[in-house]
């Protein structure tokens, strides 16, 4: 399932889901490059950077917690959403919230999926498996040209 150039972004700050998430990655032969963020600041210094090559190193896909220290996921998406290089870059909610102000909140702002995390570590490893394979095989991503990345 792996594209080599495929980045997926995890920005998780509980080290037993991030340590899940990854774990749940190899098992499902997802082996792509995970570049993880633990908290919001580390996310947007990451994707707004101006740095030299960034453009490369674009994730494909963003997998977003909501409950995050320094700046929370729902702020995260709303500057992803209003920089012109992310505002169409890929973001699934991954979170264990159920609120549904939070769910409203997420598709307001621009998710492009919402997926509370599941309890059990095989669901939750099924989950993630139906999202590599989604987001990374079938998702057909807009041209470059219109995507600012």
């Amino acid at each position: 399932m792996v594209t080599k150039s495929s980045v997926i972004m995890l920005v998780e700050d509980n080290p037993d889901d991030e340590a899940l998430t990854l774990r749940a990655f190899r098992r499902n032969n997802i082996l792509n490059e995970v570049v993880v963020a633990r908290d919001g600041v580390e996310a947007l210094n990451y994707l707004l950077s101006d740095e030299a090559g960034r453009d490369a190193r674009m994730p494909k896909v963003v997998l977003l917690d909501l409950k995050l220290p320094r700046i929370d996921g729902l702020e995260v998406l709303r500057r992803i959403r209003s920089d012109e290089r992310t505002k169409l870059l890929p973001v699934v909610i991954l979170t264990s919230s159920k609120e549904e102000r939070d769910i409203a909140a997420s598709y307001d702002l621009g998710a492009n999926s919402y997926i509370r995390k599941p309890v059990v570590s095989a669901e939750f490893s099924e989950a993630v498996r139906q999202l590599g394979s989604y987001w990374l095989q079938l998702n057909e991503p807009p041209p470059r040209e219109t995507r600012g990345f």
